[in-house]
């Protein structure tokens, strides 16, 4: 068994694409649109196969996004070594986007960044 594709709403649809596209090296669709509810959604792909849906439909409510919360904490993604951990990370900083940890080795041994993107969610950058 294996997880087939994680999705996640978003406000702004066009720029959540653009981000994991630009930074994290996904394929997107060309996208869906229902004329009738207005949802929206693309298909993001990475080069293992793994597929991120981000959504959109009208009235959407984004609340605050405590890290101390239930539910998904993160998304994380393996860019291979330390160096490029430290450099995608970087990257995002000069961008604009909020690092809340790292690059850092943990005390369960992993090498990470987190980083607030997509509205307040966190997205983690390890080896």
């Amino acid at each position: 068994m294996r997880i087939e594709h994680i999705a996640m709403y978003v406000s702004d649809l066009e720029k959540a694409r653009d981000f994991f596209v630009t930074y994290l090296g996904g394929h997107s669709n060309a996208g869906y649109r229902n004329p009738r509810t207005g949802f929206r959604s693309y298909f993001i792909t990475f080069d293992d196969g793994a597929r991120l849906e981000l959504m959109h439909k009208p009235d959407l409510h984004d609340d605050a996004k405590h890290p101390d919360r239930t539910g998904y904490a993160h998304i994380a993604f393996s860019v291979g070594s330390k160096e490029q951990v430290d450099a995608l990370t970087e990257t995002l900083r000069q961008a604009g986007y909020q690092i809340t940890s790292g690059p850092r080795t943990t005390g369960d041994g992993y090498y990470e960044s987190c980083i607030a993107v997509i509205e307040g969610n966190l997205i983690e950058i390890t080896v």
